[in-house]
């Protein structure tokens, strides 16, 4: 996405490389890495589908799952035999609200830091909502664009200046005149052998044949790109957790998290997608802005975060908060292992249309 910002004074051409979504979904999967690695302890909620005979899929937690840990998949699962939304748990977490945060803070910490929504409970929607506390992005800074304008309506369309080009010579010198008829048993060359109701079309569609040269805008340069990342102290002390201590500790705990997930990504690495893997230019200090305005800079590692974080988890179970180590495990029910089991057959026998559909 392209935009304009002021950068020093300017108006520069910025594109957005890793947005805040996409950075909370780059964070969790940080932090669920050091849980794995047993370098932290951190409260979640998971569902194993092994033994269920479902190809790539295995563990899916609340720190992967779309929605967090109001997602379907964990709605569908079972919690000592018993549906997990109907659970004692379960409905703490379905009436939980900001007012009282406590069943989010116990059973799935980062629902709170990085938001959730349990969007199918009570009143149509009207269920469980938590903004986000912490809001990271990645922006390509000064980047050149092109303008286009459109022909219907005159609006200025703005693309990269940058090209890619595509073409693929057939081997066998496939040409596209060449009459193909394709159903949903396969293809071939004469209609009746191609299976019930095969239909001609091009070899293209049978990924035979010349691939026309094609030009295509490219990825985007920049000067440099800048990871700008805030830990909301006025979202966090929003939510309240029972009063005085326990408030400060919840918040502190969530405050530690968040710098916890944005140091072990940084340790990590930003291999955001093909040909994009970022390097950091130094250990950017981190700014505490006060209510007056006036910043104090903060220089802090990894090791030290951790052990911030570790005191800081002490410091809530001491303040009467039920933390565990160890997941909340779930196992799927039956039909909805049996939904991925029929999505899969349907996959692989080129029938189960796309998987996004449009809306």
């Amino acid at each position: 996405m392209f935009e304009r910002r002021r950068i020093d004074g300017a108006e520069v051409w910025c594109v957005l490389v890793d947005s805040v979504q996409s950075q909370a979904n780059r964070l969790e999967e940080a932090l669920l890495a050091a849980v794995r690695e047993r370098a932290i302890a951190l409260p979640y909620v998971t569902v194993d589908f092994a033994g269920k005979e479902l190809a790539g899929v295995g563990e899916i937690t609340s720190l992967d799952a779309p929605h967090r840990v109001y997602d379907a998949i964990l709605r569908d699962s079972l919690l000592a035999g018993e549906p997990f939304m109907k659970t004692a748990l379960g409905l703490r977490l379905a009436e939980a609200k900001p007012n009282d945060a406590t069943a989010l803070l116990e059973a799935s910490p980062t629902a709170l830091l990085f938001g959730a929504w349990h969007s199918t409970g009570e009143g149509g929607g009207l269920g469980a909502k938590f903004a986000r506390c912490l809001v990271s992005e990645i922006v390509a800074i000064n980047t050149p664009v092109d303008g286009l304008a459109d022909s219907r309506t005159g609006e200025l369309e703005v693309r990269t200046s940058g090209r890619r080009t595509g073409s693929r010579i057939d081997p066998l010198g496939i040409l596209r005149k060449v009459e193909v008829f394709k159903s949903s048993e396969g293809w071939d060359t004469v209609k009746e052998r191609a299976g019930r109701g095969a239909k001609v079309v091009r070899p293209s569609e049978i990924n035979h044949g010349n691939i026309a040269p094609s030009v295509h805008p490219l990825g985007v340069t920049c000067d440099y790109a800048e990871h700008m990342a805030v830990i909301s102290f006025a979202g966090l002390r929003r939510l309240s957790f029972g009063g005085d201590d326990r408030d400060r500790a919840g918040r502190t705990l969530l405050a530690a998290l968040g710098l916890l997930a944005l140091t072990e990504q940084a340790a990590r690495g930003y291999a955001l997608r093909s040909r994009c893997d970022l390097v950091c230019d130094g250990n950017a200090p981190l700014e505490l802005i006060h209510a007056d305005g006036t910043v104090d800079r903060l220089v802090i590692d990894g090791p030290a975060v951790r052990r911030l974080y570790t005191d800081a988890f002490e410091a809530a179970r001491a303040a009467g908060f039920h933390l565990s180590a160890e997941p909340v495990r779930l196992v799927p029910q039956d039909k909805l292992v049996e939904i991925v089991r029929r999505s899969q057959r349907l996959a692989l026998a080129g029938e189960g249309g796309e998987a996004v559909e449009a809306s």
